[in-house]
């Protein structure tokens, strides 16, 4: 199946959200809208949905993740072009506007994909009947470095048109959506991060075929079926990672981005509950996490909770933490967030930790100092009732730590 198709395809749960309005001052006019967008990656085309709208006499860029907005922090046009920053991915997006198209580039860190985009038409749907029902939960065949043998494809279905997730045990794959066409369904998700395109092809057995960026080849089964239960059970996030002496109080100690040394022993967290989040602005997952857990903190600051963050970022950020900062700014963390160093250094600035191999992890501690729970990872909304899981329990965890009596460190 071509990209164009696919294109066409993955679009189609926009229809109903309506168009943004093409209206704007002066050299701004020709940018403003609901944009099909595509980007290169690694020859594919990957489609999505992007919006830019009019703030005063800025733009704002608007990537998607399912519901979610991951607005540009800022904006300029010069001699015809259009730059947004997105200070939180420290990535821009730079465009030129030609008859209702937008050409350009999305600049990362570790180079650019190739920018283009159509405005956005409202298409119909395939006829109801001839749409192969796909919605529940189904388990993948998997192997992964994290020793998983198997995960969850997540599916939500209106007729022809479809959201999904692939949900492993350090996240998932943010929103794919998309339509049935041609005897698949055709999914793809970009939200300035975890470029995809899925191809979810139903076969005679009842199983899928997923084929990830026309490349990669996996089959899913129905959670209930024989199938499902020889590829094995998704880990379980609860159990992925232990303490390697449970009786041992955690320990921390880095500093902040302003140079201070914040410690597990500072009187602050004496007698507290405590989440040690373990993650980095570049972790598409910790993006997910970081909206809960900077509200988690607001509701439950005053009985006695403390959030800290340890942040594991590349050199040049942990020298100029700029997309950290933003990262920051864009969930409105008011909890310390700590530089601890870099991804691959994990392992030996959490010695405590037993199968510490997932971004994020969060750490809850009770009163004593002592890790009670451990959770590896953490879904977006996408993946339903286990992004709501997810939450009611770490949420529970908290406030039954809450109600203990305190205890001395």
């Amino acid at each position: 199946m071509s990209r164009s198709r696919a294109f066409v395809a993955s679009i189609a749960i926009v229809a109903a959200l309506g168009a943004a309005p093409a209206a704007g001052p002066g050299r701004t006019a020709p940018f403003v809208g609901r944009w099909e967008a595509t980007v290169v990656v690694n020859q594919v085309e990957v489609p999505f949905r992007f919006d830019i709208e009019p703030h005063g006499g800025a733009l704002t860029g608007v990537f998607f993740n399912g519901d979610r907005r991951i607005e540009s922090t800022g904006s300029h046009v010069d001699e015809g072009v259009l730059t947004l920053d997105f200070d939180q991915y420290a990535t821009k997006l730079r465009v030129s506007a030609v008859a209702d198209t937008l050409t350009g580039e999305y600049q990362r860190a570790k180079g650019a994909y190739a920018f283009k985009a159509v405005r956005f038409v409202e298409r119909e749907a395939a006829p109801e009947a001839a749409v192969p029902a796909i919605g529940g939960v189904w388990v993948v065949k998997a192997r992964s470095r994290k020793g998983e043998t198997a995960w969850r494809f997540i599916v939500e279905q209106r007729a022809a048109d479809v959201s999904a997730t692939i949900l492993r045990v350090d996240g998932d794959t943010g929103t794919l959506s998309g339509r049935y066409r041609d005897g698949r369904f055709v999914l793809s998700h970009f939200s300035g991060v975890r470029p995809l395109v899925l191809d979810v092809i139903p076969q005679a057995d009842g199983t899928l075929t997923l084929r990830e960026n026309e490349t990669t080849e996996l089959v899913a089964a129905r959670e209930d079926a024989p199938e499902a239960a020889a590829f094995g059970a998704p880990s379980d996030p609860a159990a992925h990672t232990r303490m390697k002496d449970p009786s041992a109080p955690f320990q921390f100690s880095f500093p902040d981005l302003d140079g201070h040394l914040v410690s597990s022993t500072d009187a602050r967290f004496a007698g507290k509950v405590i989440l040690v989040s373990v993650g980095g602005s570049w972790c598409p997952n910790c993006h997910d996490e970081a909206p809960f857990l900077a509200g988690l903190y607001r509701r439950y600051r005053a009985q006695g909770l403390e959030i800290v963050s340890l942040s594991f970022e590349e050199a040049d950020q942990l020298v100029n933490p700029t997309r950290l900062r933003a990262f920051i700014a864009s969930y409105g963390i008011e909890y310390p967030v700590l530089l601890a160093g870099e991804p691959d250094e994990l392992a030996a600035k959490v010695p405590q930790a037993d199968h510490l191999d997932a971004f994020p992890t969060t750490f809850v501690i009770g009163r004593d100092g002592r890790v009670r729970e451990v959770h590896a990872g953490f879904p977006s909304p996408g993946s339903g009732e286990f992004y709501t899981s997810a939450v009611a329990d770490l949420t529970g965890e908290v406030e039954r730590l809450l109600a203990e009596p305190e205890g001395i460190r």
